[in-house]
Order: structure tokens, then C-alpha cells, then sequence
């Protein structure tokens, strides 16, 4: 199976480095000096990372054969792509990849059908499951852990205890100047 692990940023500096946008949470397994890894477009590709270094917060490579800054500049926007084992788990518990949770069952913890997880949008916040309901609408759900109770990879169905108004209509808006109102009697109209 094959997994996007980067996209290629701007050059960095004359000698072929370029900056990398990481879409991994395995960075030091994925994109280790010796790695070769698929591209899209693919005639970009297969690159073999030849060194790697975090610069002001940023991980910078360079790949073999790429040797200045108009060969680095020519990989930029290119999705980095590494094979792996679909049985592979990631390391951390908890953790998952992206093709073990598409396709899961979405249930709130009472049993009630949400959805299928159709894709999951990775934001800088948090993550997103984007569901498919019966019904053909989709609704989002934050992947967090106060709303994602369970993931159970092997019944394939992912557990939710939404909110409310995250999955229905039934959001209850509050205002301190309601309650106030009705603790004085007042009739507002």
C-alpha cells in the first residue's frame, strides 16, 4: 500500500536541500536518509533521500542526484509516497492510518447509525472524519477523544458520543440573558 509522507516545499539554499511539509507522524521512519520514495507527479520519482536536517523548525532534505537549487526548485508541490505493509501498524497506541479508519461504520454509543468515514481531513487542529450518512449528506466529525470514544479496527465501526447539534438539529443555544430573564419573571416578546 502506498502512503503520502510529504510534500516538497521551496528550495532551500544553492546545494539541492528543499524544504518538506510532513504528512507522517513517522518522519524518522519514513524519510531517513536511504529512503526511496515514490512521487506524484511520478516522473518526479523514485527519489532516494540522500540527507536530512530540521532548520528553524523545518525539516529540510536532500535526495540523491539533486545536487542545486534549480533541480530542488523543479520538485516543488511533489507528494512524497512510501510504501508500506497494509498490516503494518503505527507505533504509538491509539494511532492510527488513514486506510484503517476509511470505510469504518460510524454509531453513537446508544447503537444509532451515522455514517461511513469516507475521508479523513488532516487540519492543523485537529483531524476530521468527513461522514457519509445514509442519507447521502455528509457530516464532520472531529477526531478527538472526547467525541471518538472507541475505534474498534476489528468490529470495523468507530464509536461517537456527539455533542448536541454536531450530528442532529437538536443544539440547545443558551444565553446568560435568558436565564436571567426568566429568574426575574420577565416576559420577553
Amino acid at each position: 500500500m502506498q502512503l503520502v509522507v510529504a510534500r516538497i516545499g521551496r528550495a532551500h539554499g544553492i546545494k539541492g536541500e528543499v524544504t518538506v511539509e510532513v504528512r507522517t507522524d513517522e518522519p524518522e521512519l519514513r524519510l531517513a536518509p536511504g529512503a526511496v520514495l515514490a512521487t506524484d507527479p511520478a516522473s518526479a520519482g523514485p527519489l532516494t533521500i540522500e540527507t536530512g536536517r530540521v532548520h528553524s523548525g523545518r525539516l529540510l532534505l536532500r535526495f540523491a542526484g539533486v545536487t542545486d537549487r534549480n533541480a530542488a526548485e523543479a520538485l516543488r508541490n511533489t507528494l512524497l509516497i512510501a510504501d508500506v505493509d497494509p498490516e503494518e501498524l503505527p507505533e504509538g497506541e491509539d494511532e492510527y492510518y488513514d486506510h484503517q479508519l476509511i470505510d469504518l461504520d460510524v454509531v453513537t454509543e446508544d447503537g444509532t447509525e451515522v455514517g461511513r468515514i469516507t475521508e479523513i481531513s488532516h487540519l492543523p487542529t485537529q483531524d476530521l472524519f468527513i461522514v457519509e450518512r445514509p442519507d447521502g449528506t455528509e457530516v464532520l466529525i472531529p477526531f478527538v477523544e472526547e467525541i471518538v470514544t472507541e475505534i474498534d479496527l476489528a468490529e470495523q465501526r468507530a464509536v461517537i458520543a456527539p455533542p448536541p447539534g454536531l450530528i442532529d438539529d437538536r443544539a440547545v443555544i443558551a444565553s446568560s440573558r435568558d436565564e436571567s430573564a426568566a429568574e426575574s419573571g420577565e416576559d420577553r416578546a
